[in-house]
């Protein structure tokens, strides 16, 4: 019978947790690139040798972290 059927998702793979990996492998490219980047710049305004462009980096993991944990979250 029809009316016994589920529906389905429009346009889903039926894997809602591969879409939940590649946003949390996004936070954490785009804020290592985008942090690292500005670390960059002011290495290269400060001539400071690479040291803010680390710092940059660890801001932009943590700041990753925090966006994967605040948008996830533990699972309910």
């Amino acid at each position: 019978m029809t009316g016994d059927q589920t529906p389905q998702p429009p346009g889903g793979s039926g894997a809602p947790e591969a879409g939940e990996g590649w946003t949390a492998l996004a936070y954490l490219i785009g804020g290592l690139t985008v942090w690292g980047f500005i670390g960059w710049l002011v290495d290269q305004w400060l001539e400071t040798d690479g040291l803010a462009t680390g710092i940059g980096f660890l801001l932009g993991g943590a700041g990753g972290v925090y966006l994967v944990i605040r948008r996830l979250g533990t699972p309910s």
